[in-house]
């Protein structure tokens, strides 16, 4: 089996941070989000692994994973010029699939608990394709699955009324049948090929298309809210690991990470669950709950709570600034202006200059 990941679209919904920074690749408790989907599939032994990059941040995503060595994988990419829709990037991939069976993962999705049922499913049942489904409570914002005895009869994208709350998770196991299906779709109303409508041919044709829902948690990462929701639930699976430097363990409270080479003073306290990157200097804050600062970071009198702090970000609070909720981007600097301390919630873009 081989792996495909698709790391298109701009994030219109994640600005301004996507301005700056490429929307699978924010960081969720210390990693990309992305780089879950990747996890996920060495863990279930895939070693071949293409990843469709698109017109926007494809250099980062090169950058950032390179040809896989660091993960004991092979990685290879396919550029989609213009964002055409998921059918049409995986019908890209059909010399890498090369007649094998293959999994598509959507880059911005996490999954809790992996992908090993949903690979074990599809091998079990002889699927040509199968879907991960999970209940939702807004099933309008989402590709909808129409169960009839137990079976799949229809897919529906985004209907204004639900006939279910089975939304489709951004994970796809397919046999290289698709690829034929895929060559006779037509472009939507809204100019795209939709997975949903060759899935929904394979089932008008017969074929035997499954399903496996997902009984823990899912996230499709396409808003601030959602990131920081993410990050809280990957936090909450951590456990506590300190390689760093920590002047005093009673100021470190619960399941935090102190990555190697990163400091924290006795004047600090940090709230798990909590990830300090490697590199990064604390004083005189108090940060966490369900916070991640990243790497070669500068943090000093900040309450920082409920929030992300990308790599190579300077923050002076003078003992006077609150953080919560925010999203701060790759080397920025946020200072403390004034005598009055207040709470701040920002989401702020790559090497930003800000004073509140």
């Amino acid at each position: 089996m081989k792996g495909v990941i698709l790391h298109g679209g701009s994030g219109t919904r994640l600005r301004p941070i996507t301005h700056t920074e490429v929307k699978q690749l924010l960081p969720v408790a210390g990693k990309p989000v992305s780089e879950y989907a990747l996890e996920d599939m060495i863990e279930i032994g895939i070693r071949e692994i293409n990843i469709i990059v698109g017109s926007v941040g494809a250099d980062a995503v090169t950058g950032y994973y390179g040809d896989g060595s660091k993960w004991g994988v092979s990685i290879t990419y396919t550029h989609q010029p213009k964002p055409l829709g998921i059918a049409h990037a995986v019908g890209l991939t059909e010399d890498f699939v090369a007649g094998d069976t293959f999994v598509v993962y959507l880059g911005d999705n996490l999954l809790n608990g992996g992908i090993g049922k949903l690979s074990d499913a599809f091998g079990e049942g002889r699927f040509d394709a199968l879907v991960a489904l999970c209940r939702v409570n807004r099933p309008q914002s989402y590709g909808v699955a129409e169960l009839e005895e137990g079976r799949i009869v229809r897919l529906v994208e985004k209907p204004k009324q639900p006939k279910s709350n089975l939304a489709l998770v951004g994970v796809y196991f397919f046999r290289p049948d698709i690829f034929d299906v895929i060559r006779t779709l037509k472009p939507s109303a809204r100019g795209e090929l939709e997975i949903t409508e060759a899935i929904q041919k394979l089932i008008e044709e017969g074929r035997n298309v499954g399903y496996q829902e997902i009984k823990g948690w899912w996230k499709d990462t396409g808003t601030t809210e959602e990131i920081l929701d993410a990050n809280r639930l990957v936090l909450d699976e951590i456990e506590r690991q300190i390689d760093g430097k920590v002047a005093s363990e009673t100021g470190i409270i619960g399941r935090v990470r102190v990555m190697s080479g990163a400091s924290v003073d006795a004047q600090s306290v940090i709230k798990g669950p909590c990830h300090i990157g490697s590199g990064t200097e604390i004083t005189h804050s108090v940060i966490g709950p369900n916070t991640s600062i990243g790497n070669n970071c500068r943090i000093s009198g900040v309450e920082i709570e409920d929030s992300i702090i990308m790599d190579g970000c300077i923050i002076e609070g003078n003992r006077e600034m609150r953080l919560y909720e925010s999203i701060i981007g790759t080397s920025c600097k946020i200072s403390k202006n004034s005598g009055i301390k207040r709470a701040s919630k920002m989401i702020v873009g790559r090497d930003s200059d800000i004073a509140v």
